[in-house]
């Protein structure tokens, strides 16, 4: 048998090797202290008084304004963010926290301008452009606030990357937006960053050329904003002196700031004629770019080369000798360049035909280079064949030849560039050029829609082509005397299609007009300018729904233009038409009383010079005294009173006119039938009492002690006086509640006339008694023989007018002497009174009649023989 083998003995080992895996955190010994210490936080909601915010403006997260601020600056993009959001929102909720803390949130936001993060940046943008921007006033932008930011901006426009600079330029854009001053305060800091940036765009990716449009626009907005006109630097100054005392330094720097830029303007013009020329080789071979953004960096490229061009012509500063060097350097540089990579390219034409809105681009990428052109032309020699390109062009702009595939708008606003050039293109072309110029011209001005701002920059060319320094500038051309007509013909239409809706529009015809008639322009306009100016003032031209002249309606410092232009308007073309439709003005209810006033001195001013004739002048006096209307239907109490007062006053003005006419007999002798038409018209039209008052009182102011009446005027007078003086005892009845004095004065005012011609004419006199006389004695013949207590009633007020009338002329202690005289007829009335007491009246009217009788007794009895006086 085989012996099995004993088991193994196992080997004890005294120390363990355990084998450990290399990079394993060792275990901690197995004797090792345990030190850490666990706690639980205790939460007593009643004593957090940092989480109390009741009262405080908090965004829709419950974070103040102070919290948001602080979390602005947080090193994790995607919190700084939210922030911005945050303070938007909170913004918007509160506004009154913006006004109260806009510093503090400038000074903790300006370095956001500069943040790495690309959504970071926009929100800022954001916040800037919908909260802070928009709602604050221009007054709170400027000072504290602008200039932190602006130091930040500067600092991101030099940022290594080209995102954080292009958005750097972007909010630039925005500040000069809303504050323009900001550009005047740093102009050479903001001219020198925008050079930079297009020198350097040459090392752009083909890919990021579209890029450089937003520093582009924002360059160009800048540009515009140059002193490059008159016109400019009046509205320039004017702004300036909006800005308040506190920030005087700004007004310094707004008016001197451009003095020292015109180097750098120049190095920026030279690097956006390269900068163009790198676009339009794009334009040519697009490479999968979007043509529009392309554009659009040309577009923006072209106005910045205008307006910089436009600045350097009528900038004047001192310059020492080496700034002069340099400058002259700098313009025999910049005008090859113009001329040969610029302004030879022209005209523009797209490669590849995209849409109508590529065609309307290109347009106006050429009117940008035609203007160029225009301002550059002067002191730049280009070639014939150029120069005839750009003047077809502006040719078939004026014509609307090209605007098949362009809108109305686009050529409109391609027209406003253009049109100012053509006086100055006028004077420095051939003939055969200014004709056409001329010509097109005129189609434009026809075609322009009136209410549109080509019409008021028409008007305004116009003039420059006509009488550009107050004198004409074409005095003896036939044919451009054609083309001038043709356009002042236009105008008094234009007037009436303008009416009270463009009044700024008007004020600029209007004034045109005037200047023209100065001058003497208006001798040979045609019939229909006539017309078309008596439409004008005529307020009831309109039949129908048609309304009529637009004068009566216009603003007062409008009305006064066209009441000094009808002045001049009046030396060759006043006529009888002309004299209606003035009339009809003047008689137009809404008219208000200075204009009536101002229309009644120009025409005697017109008159008095020998621009209208006598009769014509007095026609209109007498015509507009005849049938102004002191109460019309469609007016209240209200206006009743303020149109007797207008009246009044029209009244006095007019008999002024006469009295200053010349020799009263004369010009009495002249009037005296038209006055007794007048009054003859009085019993069958039956105006109102004051119309009869004011053609008495211009016979009046022409007539004198004894009267020059003729016999036959008399005797017209006689049949006349006794209707209207009882018409002013029935239209001014006396109120018992008040005061007699007004009553008496009232009908003072009227009966003053009538006073005066008795005093003037004994003869007249005796004739109104006696057929005041005549009149009670055939009413009471007519009562006693047929008594009806209708003809009764008339009766009695007939005779109780006629009482009424006695006793006011008994009552003037001048007029009582006169009417003693006449004491028999006054006696007679009496009489008759007396005589109907008996007759079988009711008892009511026997007893007016007693009462009426017992007036006129003590009315007669007081009466004595005198001499009559004279009443002044």
């Amino acid at each position: 048998m085989v012996r099995s083998k004993a088991p193994a003995k196992k080997q004890q080992i005294d120390f363990k090797k355990i084998k450990r895996k290399l990079g394993r955190k060792l275990p901690p010994p197995k004797n090792a202290t345990n030190t850490e210490i666990k706690s639980k936080a205790i939460i007593i909601p009643e004593q957090s008084v940092a989480a109390e915010k009741t009262g405080f403006a908090t965004s829709n997260k419950n974070l103040t304004l102070e919290e948001l601020l602080v979390r602005s600056r947080h090193p994790n993009a995607k919190v700084r963010k939210n922030a911005l959001l945050g303070i938007q929102d909170l913004l918007k909720s509160h506004p009154v926290e913006l006004q109260s803390k806009k510093y503090t949130i400038i000074q903790c936001l300006k370095g956001r301008v500069n943040d790495d993060d690309k959504q970071v940046r926009k929100a800022f943008y954001e916040l800037f452009e919908t909260q802070i921007f928009r709602v604050c006033k221009q007054e709170d932008i400027k000072g504290l606030m602008v200039s932190p930011l602006m130091l930040s901006i500067f600092h991101a426009m030099a940022n290594s990357l080209i995102d954080v600079r292009l958005d750097a330029f972007a909010f630039l854009h925005l500040v000069v937006d809303y504050y323009p001053p900001s550009f005047s305060m740093y102009p050479e800091e903001i001219l020198e960053n925008y050079k930079d940036i297009i020198i350097q765009s040459n090392h752009f990716y083909v890919q990021d050329k579209t890029n450089l449009k937003v520093a582009l626009s924002g360059l160009s907005h800048c540009l515009s904003l140059l002193p490059y006109d008159e016109i400019h630097t009046k509205s320039q100054k004017k702004h300036f002196q909006q800005i308040e005392t506190l920030l005087a330094y700004e007004q310094d720097a707004a008016k001197e700031g451009f003095a020292h830029v015109s180097v750098r303007l120049k190095e920026i013009v030279g690097a956006l004629i390269n900068c163009f020329q790198d676009f339009i080789q794009l334009l040519c071979a697009p490479r999968g770019l979007d043509p529009q953004s392309l554009i659009d960096c040309v577009h923006h490229i072209l106005c910045s080369i205008c307006c910089a061009i436009k600045f350097s012509h009528t900038q004047t500063h001192t310059a020492t000798e080496e700034e002069e060097v340099t400058l002259m350097k700098l313009d025999h540089h910049i005008s090859s360049m113009l001329s040969k990579k610029l302004l030879a390219s022209f005209p523009l034409i797209p490669k590849i035909y995209l849409s109508k809105r590529n065609d309307e681009s290109y347009f106006i990428l050429n009117g940008v280079l035609t203007e160029i052109f225009l301002e550059v032309s002067e002191w730049s020699h280009l070639p014939c064949d150029l120069s005839y390109r750009f003047l077809e062009f502006i040719e078939n702009t004026l014509l609307g030849k090209i605007i098949r595939s362009i809108s109305p708008p686009i050529h409109e606003k391609a027209l406003l560039l253009l049109v100012p050039f053509v006086p100055k293109l006028t004077l420095r072309v051939d003939r055969d050029w200014r004709d056409k110029l001329m010509q097109a011209f005129t189609i434009t001005l026809s075609d322009c829609k009136p209410e549109s701002p080509l019409q008021l920059a028409c008007i305004s060319i116009v003039r420059e082509l006509i009488i550009p320094n107050g004198n004409i500038l074409y005095p003896n051309d036939p044919t451009v005397d054609n083309y001038q007509l043709a356009w002042v013909n236009k105008l008094p239409s234009l007037l009436h299609q303008l009416g009270d809706k463009n009044p700024v529009s008007t004020q600029v015809v209007l004034q045109l007009l005037l200047d023209l008639g100065r001058v003497g322009f208006l001798k040979n306009t045609s019939p229909a300018f006539e017309e078309d100016v008596r439409n004008f003032f005529n307020p009831y031209q309109g039949e129908g729904d048609v309304p009529g002249g637009p004068f009566a309606s216009l603003p007062r410092e409008a009305q006064e233009l066209a009441l000094s232009f009808l002045y001049y308007f009046t030396i060759d073309h006043f006529s009888s038409p002309m004299l209606k439709a003035i009339v009809s003005c003047c008689l137009y209810e809404q008219l208000k009383p200075a204009v009536l006033y101002r229309i009644v001195e120009i025409l005697h001013t017109a008159y008095r010079d020998g621009y209208i004739q006598i009769t014509d002048h007095f026609s209109f006096f007498i015509t507009l005294i005849a049938r102004f209307k002191v109460v019309p239907p469609e007016m209240g109490i209200e206006c009743d009173e303020r149109r007797e007062t207008t009246f009044k006053a029209l009244t006095n003005l007019v008999c002024s006119c006469l009295s200053g006419m010349g020799d009263s007999s004369l010009v009495l002798q002249i009037l005296e039938k038209a006055f007794v038409e007048q009054i003859g018209k009085y019993f069958i039209l039956k105006p109102a009492l004051d119309n009869g008052c004011g053609i008495l009182r211009m016979i009046c102011t022409l007539d004198s002690k004894p009267t020059r009446l003729s016999e036959s005027s008399v005797t017209t007078l006689s049949e006349f006086l006794p209707g209207y003086l009882m018409d002013i005892v029935n239209c001014i009845p006396e109120d018992k509640e008040k005061s007699s004095y007004l009553y008496i004065q009232t009908c003072l005012y009227y009966l003053v006339p009538c006073f005066l011609l008795f005093d003037r004419s004994s003869k007249l006199t005796e004739e109104v008694l006696k057929r005041l006389r005549l009149m009670v004695s055939e009413y009471t013949k007519a009562m006693l023989e047929s008594p009806v207590w209708e003809s009764s009633r008339n009766l009695l007020n007939l005779i109780q007018c006629i009482v009424s009338v006695i006793l006011l002329m008994h009552n003037d202690v001048r007029v009582r002497k006169i009417i003693s005289s006449f004491k028999s007829e006054i006696d007679l009335i009496l009489h008759s009174v007396v005589t109907l007491q008996s007759s079988s009246m009711t008892v009511e009217g026997k007893h007016m009649m007693k009462i009426a009788g017992e007036r006129l007794r003590i009315a007669s009895n007081s009466l004595v023989s005198c001499t009559t006086v004279t009443i002044e």
